[in-house]
């Protein structure tokens, strides 16, 4: 069983190991920090791209709607990597060579 002092001593290393983690930075200063952090990122990183996926799921819709009769394939090719690559319905028979 762990004592009490031993809990307390563990409990204090961690916020010790967190506290320098961060810089250490303790209270409000340290809180006020991360949220600026924070708010950098999401502006700087998350938000760009969120909104360039969005450009870009808007420009296909755009693009589907626009000619709706255009020819979609709906099958997925085989992949053939001993002859051309891909192929679409019958494999090529094998060359028989006999002299």
């Amino acid at each position: 069983m762990v004592s009490r002092g031993q809990w307390r001593r563990s409990l204090g290393n961690v916020r010790s190991f967190v506290g320098n983690a961060t810089g250490g930075l303790r209270g409000w200063p340290n809180v006020a920090s991360w949220a600026v952090a924070g708010t950098l990122a999401y502006f700087l990183w998350v938000k760009p791209a969120q909104d360039l996926k969005k450009e870009q799921q808007e420009r296909a819709a755009l693009a589907a709607a626009s000619d709706p009769y255009r020819y979609i394939e709906k099958r997925k090719p085989i992949p053939d990597p001993q002859e051309t690559g891909l192929i679409y319905g019958k494999r090529k028979e094998p060359k028989n060579d006999e002299n």
